[in-house]
């Protein structure tokens, strides 16, 4: 196998500033605008999925990244859901927002906020950050969360790995998606990321160009789903994805 083509360190120093900079801009002009809507929640939600969609795409271009989505109707479906999707990767939050329909809340963890002036708009714009290290605490969000999104009409999107893999492959999946899943009827959309890990790999500061390509799975309907068997949905959702993440991808390179 050929070895892959790596961005220099000048050149990475260079995306990294031009970065920084176009995520401040816009994570203060996601500020100033939360704000003005502050009590408006579902609002700020949609004002935020504009913003991320001034982010996500650009930076994931500046670290390479080449987004191949043929599946775009079913994430722009007009019937809320819960978007549930692999994580290998640093890139994910930014193709994250570039791929999150308007109306859809980000689930992520507390740490975010440590990201200066980005953290904080994240927060603002409605979406949810779980302490993880609190479990009582982090049910209590989700539930909270839940009791917002079916009252607004709105969609989540999660993470349920939690962290990042190293190898592109999933790992355990935590339950929380389920519990949404059981609290709002909602039905489950996997969204495969394929390659990410290559591009950006975890726990580097080393890019790759290559393409991301997304894979829409099928929506699984949660009305019959219960919490005597809520095991069983994690390990349904989580093989469904697995097959999709190795097997061939349905179109090909670019």
């Amino acid at each position: 196998m050929a070895e892959r083509k790596k961005i220099g360190p000048i050149s990475i120093t260079l995306r990294f500033t031009i970065g920084f900079i176009w995520l401040t801009f816009w994570s203060l002009t996601t500020i100033c605008l939360m704000l003005l809507v502050l009590p408006f929640r579902s609002l700020r939600v949609r004002i935020g999925n504009f913003c991320g969609k001034m982010i996500g795409p650009i930076v994931s271009r500046l670290v390479g990244a080449k987004i191949v989505n043929p599946d775009s109707d079913k994430l722009n479906a007009s019937k809320p859901a819960i978007f549930v999707s692999n994580h290998t990767s640093a890139l994910d939050i930014f193709i994250g927002m570039a791929l999150c329909p308007y109306g859809g809340c980000g689930v992520g963890k507390k740490e975010i906020l440590k990201i200066p002036f980005f953290g904080l708009a994240y927060w603002l714009a409605g979406h949810l950050l779980i302490d993880r290290g609190n479990n009582s605490k982090a049910v209590a969000s989700m539930k909270k969360m839940s009791d917002f999104v079916k009252t607004k009409d709105l969609s989540i999107w999660i993470w349920p790995e939690g962290t990042r893999s190293i190898d592109g492959q999933l790992i355990t999946f935590k339950k929380g998606f389920v519990h949404l899943a059981l609290a709002t009827g909602l039905p489950i959309v996997p969204v495969v990321l394929h390659g990410a890990h290559k591009i950006w790999p975890a726990k580097t500061m080393q890019f790759y160009p290559g393409e991301v390509r997304v894979e829409v799975l099928d929506p699984i309907q949660t009305n019959g789903w219960s919490k005597e068997t809520i095991n069983e949905h994690v390990e349904e959702v989580k093989g469904l994805m697995a097959k999709a993440l190795n097997s061939k991808f349905p179109f090909p390179l670019a």
